[in-house]
């Protein structure tokens, strides 16, 4: 299918998008086709989405991708690192050059770069696993780790009488392995909790990117971005991602309870390096 190159754009400039640029230029959807990789290259922190449904086959991280043609480099993983997830109902295999992972629903795979060959596959066609990644620049390597649910370390935030009531899993984080740039988690909402990341902040020093599911069918997520006196809204549903710029902020409500999985890069790994907003300033 190819890699989708999304440009760096200005919060200047950002304020005179009509809706659908908007979504054009941050939005990620169809992560999921199955037996192939989709993948989104955005030139802001060169962070890379992707997805890979495996059904029948066994699919190779860069199917349809060019590495020397998009990265200059022979492989996918020569000078970059990845985070995985599965967002599947079912289990499946990711086969990392001579080590092999089961992944469940919800557990983890961090992959170090320099890694040559990696792999695909779901155990059952019928219920098939949803790989959700993303990958960062990285300059030496780590160890290839696989983190569990169970295992992510574990943060609970918020109150239900503010809906938002949330618990932040952890997963590639300094306090749990060593990287060399890209920190990643899940943030699980309680039933009758809807916001995120309220009061919302902004993180001049990375980007996020946010991927939403356990979102119910007919319901919908809205996403806000932008700077904090010219907010913008997204309507995302189930298994769509968004890019957010340093520039900008990133929170959400929702029509039910959900699950995000958010990925940062950057000049730090500081989780709690932001620049906290009060809600009633924002425009």
């Amino acid at each position: 299918m190819g890699i989708e190159i999304r440009y760096s754009a200005n919060q200047r400039d950002v304020k005179r998008y009509t809706q659908q640029e908007l979504r054009d230029e941050f939005l990620i959807q169809n992560l999921f086709v199955a037996d192939e990789v989709v993948a989104v290259y955005s030139h802001v922190d060169r962070m890379v989405t992707l997805g890979c449904m495996p059904v029948l086959e066994e699919v190779s991280i860069d199917k349809g991708i060019d590495c020397w043609k998009n990265f200059g480099t022979d492989f996918f993983l020569e000078r970059r690192e990845i985070g995985i997830f599965n967002m599947g109902s079912g289990k499946g295999v990711i086969v990392a050059d001579d080590e092999t992972f089961e992944l469940g629903y919800k557990d983890c795979l961090y992959i170090t770069k320099g890694t040559k060959k990696v792999t695909f596959k779901s155990l059952d066609a019928e219920a098939p696993a949803k790989f959700y990644m993303v990958s960062a620049p990285a300059h030496c390597s780590y160890k290839t780790t696989f983190i569990s649910i169970e295992d992510a370390a574990k943060r609970n935030l918020g109150t239900l009488e503010n809906s938002n009531k949330r618990t932040i899993n952890q997963f590639i984080h300094p306090d749990v392995l060593p990287t060399c740039q890209l920190s990643m988690g899940m943030t699980c909402l309680e039933p009758g909790s809807v916001w995120n990341t309220m009061p919302c902040h902004t993180h001049e020093r990375r980007m996020e990117v946010y991927a939403y599911f356990e979102v119910p069918k007919d319901q919908i997520v809205m996403h806000f971005m932008g700077e904090p006196t010219e907010t913008r809204h997204i309507v995302m549903q189930n298994e769509e991602a968004v890019i957010s710029p340093s520039w900008s902020i990133h929170c959400a409500s929702a029509t039910s309870n959900y699950t995000f999985i958010w990925a940062m890069g950057g000049e730090n790994q500081a989780f709690d390096d932001m620049d906290n907003l009060v809600a009633t300033e924002l425009r």
